[in-house]
């Protein structure tokens, strides 16, 4: 509020109070099965189909999981969570490869990003780095008999503080994860030790002034050294520069005398620095202390007529190599004789080979229980936006009873909807009746349908179609109807034509329907007609409780009350008086009032379709003292028109 403290016109902002409720989304699917690769872990969202086979493969003879996935998106579906189940036991193909020191240790492991057999179908390059091949590396993912690499990642480095650090730079891999090992001890050896070589033979002898250069140990700082200052006078000095063993005598002696420029750099870097010269002829410069970072690297002098740099073909501007300390636990090349790795699959070399070891993938025990399957819907706790869910081909009545019960139970808003297969072999009434008569408990969170259905082989390797179970077309067409005409349409009808299909495994005739449809049993049963196709002709939840008959009721109630929810957090800890209660009921009446103009209510008048009460009636004094408020919301819900009967009779014919 403002405070007026001149003459003159004052202008503030008020509340209106309105905040408007946003219509909750209906048809985020969840997809429960076995894949052939993916998280055992955690719930996924995808947006395609192709993005399915991205992140769990492709189709399989064991799980119809990229089936009902494929035909969710191809009838309608946009999102769905996929939660991959596996059997026990499942292992995670890797290999675990050496380093490249004389005496070689365990350096990384890499396996395969998710457990499974598909793993063991993975096949690892390793080439030097194309930037800086004495220190980095390339890693190139192969699927089995590819030439062709899936993944590519180069110029890799095993300094964890590097932005290049393999662990890090393969984080984003859909194929391997890489875990470097930490208990491996070559870096505290001498072969740890950076070092910076000669391109080929110094020219020597050196002539003043070009006697100098820049020189940088275990990352300390450039210093300049005179190698003149190294000739003559003391007993560890060499007598001239006209040798290369006399100009590594006089490094050697000039770098130990030098004084760290930071007080953290070990001092041995310097004081056991050592210049050496090669078989070859070559200078090589090696730093004092071990270590991931140990190095040496060698600048030119400035002016350029003082550079002794290019004359000793130190320095990679002029020639030369330089290795810091970590580049010995690189993994080992590969070469021609083993030009990959098999991850899980490869036979181990030696104890001191390029493979150390390997574990094989597996998809755990063939046979899979009820129990993985509803044990892993829990990883949809807390996935908010989920209001499908499907295990789509695993049916029995403990499984269908036990998903209902975690749609009404155990989700805190009961916010979900199961839908259920019938098995593939139950074909015939009295099957698919007693199926019905055995699950416990009936409730209105879920609904059945049967039969399977056929779609062509999406692998090609059969002509004939294959059958698949209805659950995944059907969660396409529930989120079709939704888009189209808003979940208060009954998911059914000769408008919920599935796609995809190129028959049915049975066909069911109106008086078999006639004992699946009513009360007790509310099978919803998939038909096929001339005019319309193969569509859906049944839209009843699984309870018998007549008020919650109907899917479309049910689901508006879902969408009603979860809408509802997540659009007045604000009122928590309001002042809970009348002007609160005022707003509660503005709010929610303008979002009751958004769906009823859109047809989603019975009644020709608003106050015939809901009623929206926030008053002193629901919420007493007592409830006020126990910090409550009361919000009552009722509808009508609109009950799909199942049964159309039409009246026929004669008219006399009138006498002229």
């Amino acid at each position: 509020m403002v405070t007026p403290t001149y003459p003159g016109v004052y202008v503030e902002e008020v509340s209106s109070g309105v905040r408007p409720i946003t219509v909750a989304s209906t048809s985020t699917a969840a997809f429960v099965g076995q894949a052939e690769r993916g998280s055992i872990t955690e719930a996924v969202r995808i947006f395609s189909f192709t993005e399915f086979q991205n992140l769990y493969g492709g189709f399989m003879s064991s799980s119809f999981l990229a089936h009902s996935v494929f035909q969710f998106f191809n009838n309608g579906g946009s999102i769905a969570y996929i939660v991959r189940v596996a059997g026990e036991n499942t292992a995670t193909a890797n290999a675990v490869l050496s380093d490249r020191a004389t005496a070689p240790q365990a350096t990384m492991t890499i396996s395969a990003v998710s457990p499974g057999v598909w793993g063991n179908a993975i096949e690892i390059e390793i080439t030097d780095g194309t930037v800086d091949p004495g220190n980095e590396f390339n890693i190139y993912v192969y699927e089995e008999g590819s030439t062709t690499p899936v993944e590519s990642f180069e110029n890799l480095s095993m300094v964890d503080t590097a932005s290049n650090y393999v662990e890090l730079r393969t984080s984003t891999s859909s194929y391997i994860s890489v875990a470097v090992e930490a208990a491996n001890t070559t870096l505290a050896s001498a072969e740890a030790q950076g070092t910076s070589t000669g391109g080929g033979a110094p020219t020597v002898p050196l002539v003043a002034p070009a006697t100098r250069l820049r020189i940088n140990v275990n990352g300390d700082g450039y210093q300049e050294i005179n190698l003149e200052d190294g000739v003559g006078g003391d007993p560890g000095q060499v007598a001239d520069l006209t040798t290369a063993a006399n100009v590594a005598g006089a490094i050697q002696f000039l770098v130990r005398a030098l004084t760290p420029l930071r007080a953290s750099t070990d001092a041995t870097a310097f004081t056991a620095f050592a210049a050496t010269v090669a078989g070859t002829g070559e200078l090589v410069l090696t730093s004092g202390a071990a270590g991931a970072s140990s190095s040496v690297t060698v600048a030119r002098a400035t002016p350029e007529a003082n550079n002794a740099a290019g004359f000793l073909q130190l320095g990679v501007l002029d020639s030369g190599s330089e290795t810091i300390g970590a580049s010995v636990t690189r993994p080992v090349a590969s070469t021609v004789a083993v030009p990959r790795y098999l991850l899980g699959d490869h036979s181990p070399t030696a104890a001191t080979g390029p493979v150390i070891s390997v574990q094989l993938g597996s998809d755990g025990d063939p046979v899979i229980t009820d129990t993985p399957y509803i044990n892993a819907l829990s990883r949809l706790d807390d996935k908010e936006d989920v209001s499908l869910i499907v295990i789509p081909g695993v049916s029995s009545p403990t499984l269908f009873g036990d998903a209902t019960n975690y749609c009404r139970n155990l989700r805190p808003l009961a916010d979900c909807f199961f839908i259920g297969d019938l098995p593939q072999d139950v074909t015939s009434v009295t099957e698919a009746q007693g199926f019905v008569g055995s699950i416990s408990p009936k409730d209105s969170h879920g609904a059945l349908y049967m039969p399977w259905v056929y779609m062509n082989d999406p692998t090609g390797s059969s002509t004939e179609p294959v059958a698949v179970p209805p659950s995944g077309y059907i969660a396409g067409l529930y989120a079709k109807t939704d888009s189209q005409r808003g979940v208060w349409k009954a998911p059914a009808g000769t408008a919920a034509a599935i796609a995809g299909s190129t028959g049915l495994t049975v066909s069911l005739t109106d008086v078999q329907q006639g004992l699946l449809n009513p009360t007790p049993y509310h099978v919803n049963v998939i038909r096929e007609f001339a005019a319309a196709g193969r569509v859906v002709w049944g839209a009843r939840t699984i309870t018998s409780d007549p008020e919650w008959n109907y899917i479309s009721i049910r689901r508006t109630a879902n969408l009603i009350k979860l809408s509802i929810y997540r659009g007045i957090q604000w009122a928590v800890f309001e002042p809970n008086d009348e002007p609160l209660w005022a707003q509660l009921r503005l709010n929610i009446t303008s979002f009751m009032m958004t769906l009823y103009r859109r047809g989603a209510f019975q009644g020709s008048t608003p106050s015939d379709a809901f009623f929206v009460k926030v008053d002193s009636e629901t919420t007493t004094q007592d409830d006020i003292n126990a910090g409550i408020v009361n919000v009552q919301v009722g509808f009508a819900p609109l009950k799909p028109a199942e049964f159309v009967i039409v009246q026929i009779s004669q008219k006399a014919g009138q006498a002229g």
